[in-house]
């Protein structure tokens, strides 16, 4: 790690002991405590997806900024605070990360700067819930998320449910093919939008271990190919909600912010939340249990990557 990035960052003693013994770690990002969930969820599930990591003998990390530090592995207390305070911290991505580091504020790191921070810091892999893409619309709006151009130049795999459903997942999967981000489906050969398993669109591949998901991350380490790559992991059947269902929820959801002229970074979150409104909470009970699923995967994977080194 460069000696000015170590100026900005605070590694947890655990966090920064396991990747000094070459220990697997997996990353977690902060915007589910700060702005994609309602309290008290928001706290509880964090500390759930963490415990799903070390029940596997894997470390966590979770990813936030606390008055203009990086800190890579948050203790208890910390992400209490980010719960409490989550109207005061910024959601963060690349472009915001300098001046929420300069004005010694908190952040939530989006998908696009957990990847960032990961990297920094030696960490591989990263799991969190969907990632962002091609909004519906982006041909008027441009509203195309980065984490899509971060996955096309930091090397984090990230371990997702595939897109969030309210986006445009057929041209977000171009975008991505666009870049050479390899979409790896784990026992899936179809792309699972979040709520529900299905999109309708295909996966480059399908991938039925863990073993073999570390093979491939492995040879696109050892090639020196810039980059991340998507392990995509569909909600548990248990939990998944029909397709149909939540598509109406997600037009609806959609023509009230236009209505209303919400968009940028707050376009997600009142999404989200608009929907766990029209679903009754069954959305948000979905969102939780698909982030368990990926935390629990995200961390085999991190175990397989250090067993096959």
């Amino acid at each position: 790690m460069p000696r000015e990035v170590k100026n900005w960052m605070d590694v947890h003693a655990q966090v920064k002991n396991a990747l000094a013994a070459g220990a697997p770690v997996l990353a977690f990002e902060s915007t589910l405590i700060t702005h994609g969930m309602p309290r008290p969820k928001n706290l509880a599930t964090a500390l759930q997806m963490e415990q799903a990591s070390r029940d596997v003998g894997v470390v966590p990390a979770t990813i936030a900024i606390l008055d203009g530090r990086i800190k890579v592995g948050l203790v208890a207390e910390e992400m209490e605070r980010l719960a409490k305070d989550e109207a005061d911290a910024v959601k963060t991505s690349r472009r915001d990360l300098p001046w929420v580091l300069a004005a010694g504020l908190c952040g939530g790191t989006t998908v696009a700067a957990t990847m960032i921070v990961a990297a920094m810091a030696g960490i591989r892999v990263f799991a969190t819930g969907g990632i962002g893409g091609v909004h519906r619309d982006a041909q008027r709006s441009m509203d195309i998320s980065a984490d899509l151009e971060e996955l096309a130049r930091t090397d984090v795999a990230v371990v997702c449910a595939g897109p969030k459903s309210i986006l445009d997942i057929g041209l977000t999967l171009e975008y991505l093919e666009t870049r050479g981000v390899t979409v790896l489906g784990y026992r899936t050969h179809e792309l699972p939008a979040f709520f529900t398993a299905s999109s309708g669109f295909a996966v480059d591949y399908r991938l039925d271990s863990v073993a073999q998901v570390a093979a491939v991350l492995n040879a696109r380490k050892s090639l020196g190919l810039r980059g991340g790559t998507v392990i995509a992991n569909p909600i548990p059947s248990a939990h998944a909600l029909h397709r149909s269902t939540i598509d109406a929820y997600i037009d609806q959801a959609c023509a009230e912010a236009k209505a209303r002229g919400i968009g940028g970074k707050q376009l997600t979150p009142y999404l989200l939340q608009r929907i766990n409104e029209l679903s009754d909470g069954a959305s948000l009970d979905a969102n939780v249990q698909l982030l368990l699923s990926n935390a629990r995967l995200g961390a085999e994977i991190a175990l397989a990557l250090h067993s096959a080194e």
